[in-house]
């Protein structure tokens, strides 16, 4: 079955070329490193510590192991892969320096045989849900220990993998930790065949971000900038076809509020161009956030500014009263409801959240947040918190307490990840501490 895998991956590659071209036409960056995809990484000293981070989300979720593990590990090197330019620039943002990036391979034998013979990494850290059947193949046999941490695996995941049920379940035989979300992923994960002594519940890692110390003394200034005065939300994370959505509530919140200001944020670099031109078309004085100085104050008259830079997000955040999270009023699956929580602020996030399922749930129940079906309930939503400054600074606080609540996962992962990161070993995770420990 690999076989087959393994050549319709090669038929597919002058696709993904082409793919990668058509990207890099909107956004040149997708033109740079693309030898990495093939594995052609700069050769490193062997012994890193290999962490994987498909884009934004996985990286920034990934923030407190790679500090955990830089402060436990002080002597080992870091590298973080991730697919996307995004990704990369987030692991830049968050750790400068600090830690070694390239992109992963494709899952192609021979990419990933360059890739392992150029990295020699003594451990490979998967986040969330990767399942690369190939590159778990190649460091099984050269017996690089595999551990997938804060894996998720949706229903809807799970029936994609009951497809290819034999095959699923030798790749998921393959790491020797499989840390799971939630009870519910971890049943999904002992039904598609992993060894159910290698599943562990250790909660999501996203619970343990951590907000710098000056965080208030940060965003006060932004939102002085901004407007101190005027009514300010984010629609975070969109994706096409729902920022026509956001525009059209926006335009009906101003006959209200008609100094609001929308801070409108693509998930999609490529996308920030596309959506400056289809705000400032629906008739709003827009500007871009790369175009104000650090230091300028936005003028009164901008109706939407489309924050089109890097690594602001959580800083936008804390200056805004309200956020709407996108990818979910389209079927993406939601994104991260953790960021606007922990910056104080009710959250709004549409039907479509099956990758962040357990989240929306907990942000309903603590009464952090509000789910809306529609553009009309997004709407009603919206003008309900800034209606009532009582309920949407209570959202706000119940937020918090959600997110200090269920803190812990990291810990949880720091006693399940090997002792041999230590040694540079070639043997299993199991060898430490019992994998089943984090199911309590």
């Amino acid at each position: 079955m690999r076989i087959l895998y393994s050549f319709l991956l090669y038929v597919l590659a002058p696709f993904a070329f082409v793919r990668l071209f058509v990207r890099a036409a909107r956004h040149p960056v997708y033109r740079q490193r693309i030898g990495e995809r093939l594995g052609f990484v700069p050769p490193r000293a062997p012994g890193a510590i290999w962490i994987h981070a498909v884009s934004v989300g996985e990286t920034r979720g990934a923030a407190p192991l790679v500090r955990a593990l830089q402060t436990t590990y002080p002597d080992r090197r870091i590298l973080i892969t991730t697919m996307t330019p995004t990704g990369s620039a987030t692991v830049h943002d968050l750790f400068g320096d600090t830690v070694e990036h390239c992109y992963v391979p494709w899952d192609l034998p021979g990419a990933v045989r360059r890739f392992l013979d150029r990295v020699q990494p003594c451990a490979a850290l998967i986040m969330e849900t990767e399942l690369w059947p190939n590159l778990f193949h190649a460091c099984a046999a050269r017996g690089i220990p595999i551990a997938i941490a804060n894996m998720r695996m949706s229903e809807r995941s799970a029936r994609r993998y009951r497809r290819f049920a034999a095959f699923t379940r030798a790749t998921l035989a393959l790491p020797s930790v499989l840390a799971a979300q939630t009870e519910a992923d971890a049943a999904r994960l002992r039904a598609l065949g992993a060894p159910a002594e290698r599943v562990s519940v250790t909660g999501n890692i996203k619970f343990d971000l951590t907000l710098p110390d000056d965080y208030a003394q940060q965003t006060a200034p932004l939102r002085d900038r901004l407007g101190a005065e005027r009514p300010i939300w984010i629609a975070a994370s969109t994706h096409a076809g729902e920022d026509e959505i956001v525009l059209d509530v926006h335009r009906a919140l101003q006959k209200k509020w008609p100094s609001l200001l929308l801070l409108l944020a693509p998930r999609h670099p490529e996308r920030f161009g596309a959506v400056a031109a289809l705000a400032q078309a629906r008739g709003f004085q827009t500007a871009r956030r790369s175009g104000q100085r650090a230091d300028s104050t936005l003028g009164p008259d901008v109706e939407v500014l489309v924050c089109d830079t890097m690594g602001e997000l959580q800083l936008l955040y804390g200056a805004a009263d309200v956020a709407f999270v996108g990818g979910s009023l389209v079927p993406t699956g939601g994104h991260n409801l953790l960021e606007p929580a922990a910056a104080g602020i009710p959250v709004i996030f549409g039907p479509h959240m099956f990758n962040f399922d357990e989240i929306a749930r907990m942000t309903l129940s603590h009464g952090a947040g509000v789910q809306a079906r529609d553009g009309a309930e997004l709407l009603v939503t919206v003008r309900a918190y800034f209606d009532d400054c009582a309920s949407r600074l209570n959202a706000g606080t119940q937020g918090k307490q959600m997110i200090d609540a269920n803190r812990g996962t990291l810990e949880r992962l720091m006693v399940l990840l090997p002792n041999r990161i230590a040694q540079g070993g070639q043997r299993g995770l199991s060898d430490r501490i019992p994998v089943n420990q984090g199911n309590s």
